[in-house]
């Protein structure tokens, strides 16, 4: 370590803390809180490093430093003219180098007290990863269970709304966790994205109290659950909801009505299962579709493909099913979902008195 560089542990002691990477690589991940304030943009960037490859380190420094100092001046310019001279600022890019030294300097120049942060955002990336090792460990988890259709997601935000810890991962990886989970108009999050903002959510909750979690797979879309994280949640004690096949339909059609306007889509998304049903079932299923028979598709679905995939799955990833708690339920509607979190983080109580 460099000295006289601040670190990751040092991010409280700043006033601001500007990322001088490209917009893409800001758009990746990022430091919480950072805004971007890029000495190259993305064109600059790869402009710069074809030069340093095919041409020479020279000529590419040389022609990277007038773009680093028009840029700086530029952010000067709109962005910190109004900074009072007190103004403590934290720096960083990819690994702590040129880019932010160069505004650094200049900052220092100016009078303003700025820091470089040592190492750049990898050090913040290997500080994310450690931290996603060590604290799963220390939560107890309580597994919110049951078969698709069942509102389990719901029920966790409603045991939220109760005052209670939860951590809802489908909404961290900004999709539903199933096949068709994936949201309209709404990217999931990049890999990195996702462990920093996982990371922000364990370091709010209290290891002292409960932490409440819907059962989930080792990927949620295209996102990894963290493998220590995921273990931890399979040990937990699961919760298992239950509901009649004709409340768990009404439910999936209210929870997924997008799919209604949009059936190509659907279409589309259910070609991913291919592998594991008939031609003959996919076909009628887009059949159901074409003519808007929803009720029937949405049960065909649950009947055919979720509830297997459920059974198999289940019983062989956590370990919490041998001693399972039921709560079962055929009222789904938002009054009938606050009532199923009620019974579940009253019994909690009930059973620590």
């Amino acid at each position: 370590m460099k000295p006289n560089r601040p670190t990751i542990r040092d991010l409280a002691a700043y006033d601001e803390i500007i990322d001088v990477r490209s917009p893409a690589e800001f758009a990746e991940d990022h430091i919480p809180g950072a805004i971007n304030c890029p000495v190259l943009d993305d064109a600059q960037r790869a402009e710069i490093g074809t030069l340093y490859k095919q041409v020479s380190p020279f000529e590419a420094k040389k022609l990277g430093a007038a773009m680093v100092s028009e840029n700086i001046a530029h952010h000067l310019r709109e962005r910190f003219r109004d900074r009072p001279k007190n103004w403590k600022p934290l720096i960083y890019c990819w690994r702590g180098g040129d880019r932010s030294g160069s505004m650094t300097t200049i900052f220092r120049a100016i009078g303003w007290p700025a820091g470089q942060l040592d190492g750049g955002y990898k050090a913040w990336r290997s500080h994310v990863i450690a931290c996603l090792q060590e604290l799963p460990p220390t939560f107890r988890f309580k597994v919110i269970a049951g078969a698709t259709g069942n509102a389990k997601t719901r029920i966790l935000q409603a045991i939220g709304q109760l005052g209670e810890q939860i951590l809802d991962l489908e909404s961290l990886a900004s999709h539903k966790g199933s096949v068709l989970g994936v949201l309209p108009d709404e990217p999931q999050p990049t890999q990195k994205g996702f462990e920093t903002a996982l990371l922000q959510r364990l370091q709010a909750l209290d290891p002292a109290r409960p932490v409440y979690v819907e059962a989930e797979s080792r990927k949620i879309g295209n996102l990894h659950v963290p493998e220590t994280l995921i273990e931890r949640i399979r040990n937990g004690e699961c919760l298992n909801v239950e509901s009649s096949i004709e409340a768990r339909v009404d439910f999936l059609l209210k929870d997924y009505d997008y799919f209604l306007t949009l059936p190509e889509f659907l279409i589309n998304r259910l070609q991913a299962l291919h592998s594991l049903q008939s031609r003959e079932t996919l076909g009628r299923w887009q059949q159901l579709i074409h003519d808007a028979q929803w009720p029937t598709l949405v049960r065909e679905l649950l009947e055919l493909h979720y509830d297997p995939l459920y059974r198999r799955s289940q019983n062989h990833h956590f370990t919490g099913m041998a001693e399972l708690r039921n709560f079962t339920s055929d009222d789904l509607s938002p009054a009938g979902i606050a009532h199923l979190a009620a019974a579940i983080t009253q019994s909690r109580t009930a059973q620590m008195a």
